[in-house]
């Protein structure tokens, strides 16, 4: 497996050293075009062919990034935190740690080639407050993101949400996307990658979109809705479900009366019943059937 570090902290010290009119073509080609094979899956230009238009620029603020025309001096020391050999070294362990659990136990991966960077967030953006200061994005496989406001806590949380996205790599190299998705089948993605999480770290370390909903709210208020919802198709009609109301409303969706992170924090507790359930290993489990796991855990609504 080859896994190749883009320093980010190399190309932002380089942003925030040249004049504002320059920073989003550095940020466009130095630190954005190693991923073009995944915008394209999104249909995200590196560049609209008109001004002002949407591309890469438009789309990183949306997702939260911190915005190339921000990154100046006021971001010096943000940059510095991202900028140790130790720092980039631990990340790229968690990466290989995952992917080893996999082709260690003779699993061929059909992707050879992977590449990863750590991005500055927007410390206002609401996504970068909801999650406590870090996010990532493995959908791709080859491909792995996380983005963060650099803190003791955020930076000690990157092997695990690094570990996170390399699950949906790994898994989405078997189990094919599609964009009518339903509900029930994102809670199995996100419930064994935050399980897989776990297993390598411990948990102790679950992320925030597990911890914050305790066990009585999931069993008396949230399940009984979810279970209703399971057949939801499409990002437009689960978002809620899966991230709660408050972010529905940020894109316009439709609220269903659900706190933050419901369907993941739901979807973890899926998987470990199906995991305790049939004995199965996460790494087992990463590479079976949705169908497979749905039909499992049908007595988990009971």
């Amino acid at each position: 497996m080859n896994i190749k570090a883009i320093r980010s902290d190399e190309v932002y010290s380089k942003i925030m050293a040249s004049s504002i009119d320059k920073r989003n073509d550095i940020y466009r080609y130095e630190l954005m075009q190693p991923f073009e094979g995944k915008w394209a899956c999104y249909h995200i230009p590196l560049k609209a062919p008109q001004e002002n238009g949407y591309d890469i620029i438009m789309a990183s603020e949306m997702l939260g990034f911190l915005a190339p025309t921000k990154v100046d001096e006021s971001q010096k020391e943000s940059i510095l935190q991202l900028s140790s050999n130790e720092f980039w070294d631990r990340c790229q362990k968690s990466i290989e740690k995952s992917l080893g659990c996999f082709t260690e136990q003779g699993i061929d991966l059909p992707i050879k080639d992977y590449i990863f960077t750590i991005l500055l967030a927007n410390p206002e953006s609401p996504y970068t407050i909801l999650n406590e200061g870090y996010c990532g994005d493995g959908g791709i496989p080859g491909y792995i993101l996380v983005w963060l406001t650099p803190s003791d806590y955020t930076m000690s949380r990157l092997p695990v949400a690094l570990a996170h996205e390399t699950n949906h790599n790994i898994r989405f190299q078997f189990e094919k996307w599609h964009n009518d998705i339903t509900l029930a089948e994102m809670m199995v993605n996100e419930g064994l990658a935050e399980n897989f999480a776990t297993y390598l770290y411990g948990e102790e370390n679950v992320g925030p979109w597990v911890s914050k909903t305790d066990i009585d709210t999931l069993n008396d208020y949230i399940k009984p809705i979810i279970r209703e919802g399971l057949g939801a198709q499409g990002l437009d009609n689960i978002t809620a479900y899966l991230y709660g109301d408050e972010m529905a409303k940020m894109q316009n969706y439709f609220p269903v009366g659900l706190p933050y992170c419901a369907g993941y924090a739901c979807g973890y507790h899926m998987i470990k019943y199906y995991l305790n359930k049939t004995g199965k290993s996460i790494i087992e489990a990463t590479l079976r059937p949705t169908s497979e796991i749905l039909k499992e855990v049908e007595d988990f609504w009971a």
